[in-house]
Order: C-alpha cells, then sequence, then structure tokens
C-alpha cells in the first residue's frame, strides 16, 4: 500500500514507541546530547504549533547554555513546550545541570513557577497531536523554593503512565523525591538512571532521592488511550528525552549519556 508523506510520518512518530536506541554494554564514556552551538540532534513541539516550530525563538543556545526564555511572548496561553532528542532511548544514565530563573509568565497556572524538567521514555513529538500539552512519558521534575507546586526538588510526574514504588503501583500524578528545595538561580546537578521497564533513579547533587519501577501507559487517558490504540506496548521501556517549557525561564547545561547494557 502507497502510504503519503503525512501519514508516513505519523506512523513513524507513533512506532518510536516501539524502536529502542540502546548500547550492548555498559561503557564510562558520557556523550554529549548537546553540542552547546545550537539545536542539532533536537526538535522542538509546543502546543498549539506544528513539530518543528521553535515557537517565538522559545528554545535558545547562549553560551553553551539551552535556555527557555519567555521574553518575546504577549501571553503563554497554555503553550507548553518541549525539546526532544531525536533518538529514543533504552537503558542509559542521563546527567544535566538545570537552573530556573526569572519570571514565570503572568498568565501561565500558579503551579507552573520556579517549576519544569526532563521527561523520559516519551512518546516521540510525531505522535502527538497539534494541540497536545505533555508527551506520554515519565518526568523528573525540578523545583525551585517559592513554587508553589510541591516541595522538593527530583519528585516524578506521570502524564499518560503510572509507575510501581516500592513494590506497589501507584496512580499518582506526583511522586515525591527525599530532595529539597534549592534557590532559584542557583545551578543544580541531576542525574536519572534508565534501566528500561524494570527501574529508574532520581539523584540530585549526587545523592539519590528517588527509586521506582515497571513504568506503564495508563489506560484512562486519552493520550496514551491513542497510543495504545496504534498498538504501542503498555509496558514503557524505552523513549525519547524530552526538556520542558511550561511558563517558567529555565537553563539546561552539560547534557550527557552514558549508555548502561540491557
Amino acid at each position: 500500500m502507497k502510504v503519503s508523506s503525512p501519514r508516513l510520518f505519523k506512523l513513524i512518530g507513533l512506532l518510536a514507541c516501539s524502536l529502542t536506541v540502546s548500547a550492548a554494554s555498559d561503557t564510562n564514556d558520557w556523550i554529549p546530547l548537546f553540542n552547546g552551538k545550537n539545536l542539532d540532534g533536537w526538535t522542538v513541539k509546543i502546543a498549539g504549533h506544528p513539530v518543528g516550530e521553535n515557537y517565538r525563538d522559545t528554545y535558545r543556545v547562549e553560551d553553551g547554555i539551552i535556555k527557555v526564555v519567555y521574553d518575546d511572548y504577549q501571553l503563554f496561553n497554555q503553550q507548553f513546550g518541549h525539546l526532544y532528542t531525536n533518538s529514543a532511548y533504552s537503558h542509559y544514565v542521563l546527567k544535566l545541570d538545570y537552573k530556573l530563573t526569572g519570571q514565570v509568565m503572568a498568565d501561565a497556572p500558579v503551579w507552573t513557577g520556579r517549576n519544569s524538567g526532563v521527561m523520559i521514555h516519551s512518546q516521540s513529538p510525531l505522535s502527538m497531536t497539534v494541540g497536545q500539552s505533555w508527551p506520554v512519558s515519565l518526568e523528573g521534575q525540578f523545583l525551585a523554593e517559592g513554587t508553589q507546586a510541591g516541595r522538593q526538588t527530583g519528585n516524578a510526574c506521570t502524564p499518560g503512565t503510572h509507575l510501581t514504588l516500592n513494590g506497589e503501583p501507584t496512580t499518582a500524578h506526583i511522586v515525591d523525591s527525599t530532595s529539597q528545595l534549592f534557590p532559584l538561580d542557583e545551578w543544580v546537578h541531576f542525574e536519572i538512571e534508565v534501566h528500561g521497564h524494570e527501574e529508574v533513579i532520581h539523584r540530585v547533587n549526587g545523592v539519590e532521592v528517588l527509586r521506582y519501577t515497571h513504568p506503564v501507559l495508563d489506560d484512562t487517558d486519552p493520550d496514551a488511550q491513542r497510543l495504545l490504540a496504534a498498538g504501542v506496548p503498555r509496558e514503557i521501556s524505552f523513549g525519547h528525552i524530552a526538556l520542558q517549557a511550561e511558563g517558567q525561564p529555565v537553563w539546561f547545561r552539560n547534557i550527557m549519556i552514558r549508555p548502561l547494557a540491557e
């Protein structure tokens, strides 16, 4: 059957949740995901805009840093954004530094203040609807002092997903870490160790703060339902990595990945 280009890209996007990019064995070599110069290797998707449109230059590269900036916006208007790796990953350690900075957009939801994050095991941006706010994924949440979204950084959030904590499945959207909040404008080091479907570990400034297992798609979530209907397995074992833009300016640097054995 002949498949038109738009439909072909849609299928590729859905199937990205069924393909894995991972290493055959452990390595001590850290691989940069960000070249420090531009957004090569990454794809922007902002709610209300097509894949690849970096609306109002939301994601910028300056001084070797990826910056989420809103100085060209008049209103946030629920335009939640994510910057996705072009490859999907399964078994790895991701490390990066983040800094929450500046003022949240005035019309953004109150919980977005001093709040951002990194998504793992994410669906492809090509599989998202134009208006979709968040990818079906798992989030390592970044919070700073003064936020109304929580009492510590390094939590897990579950858009379109569920996870297992201490051996018990949970439907909680936010799973608390044991970390603390750090000041606005302070660089914080975050690591997330991912073993496919089996286990995920969060570390903040070198200290383990959360460990969970067996992430799955939430079959009550409309976005996850679309993936399930397309034949994507309920058990989540890999996906894209994505940096969040939720109306709060945030900077990211030193974004590195180390593959692990399956």
